[in-house]
């Protein structure tokens, strides 16, 4: 796999945009259902440095991507991000509403993977004309990148 500049760039777009918007669903969520905690702590936000995690979104990626360079085998990222607070008791009814908290991070990226999908449809037909080989790249980093989201 080339481990250019572009191709982390195309793979890292994805992926915070992936986990940022993963972490804030969780969020978005709990607040529905009577949990503030979130939403006071400034973690439903867009802004992806709310949701990095030092070690599990940049050190050990970026360790596991230097390995791959380093002695040339096969690329294998593993990560996370900063878990969003959720406290049990402020939700109306905790059993149930923690249960779509959970389920909103997970369902979000599904639906991510999806869009990303369409945009490569769009691409193969050719309908985004000339943005079609960094869009196809970006596109499909994102559809296996996000899988475990």
């Amino acid at each position: 796999m080339d481990l250019s500049l572009a191709t982390i760039v195309l793979w890292a777009v994805p992926v915070v945009f992936a986990i940022t918007l993963h972490e804030a669903a969780h969020g978005y969520v709990a607040r529905q259902f009577g949990d503030q905690t979130a939403y006071m702590l400034g973690r439903v936000t867009l802004n992806p440095l709310k949701h990095i995690d030092p070690i599990g979104t940049i050190a050990v990626p970026g360790f596991l991507i230097a390995m791959s360079v380093l002695t040339k085998a096969p690329l294998f990222i593993f990560g996370w991000a900063k878990p969003v607070p959720v406290q049990f008791a402020n939700l109306r009814n905790p059993k149930r509403d923690m249960f779509w908290v959970a389920v909103a991070g997970s369902a979000y990226a599904g639906l991510e993977r999806y869009g990303f999908v369409l945009v490569i449809i769009l691409l193969v037909t050719g309908i985004l004309g000339d943005l079609m080989e960094p869009l196809l790249r970006l596109g499909t980093y994102a559809v296996v990148s996000i899988t475990g989201l």
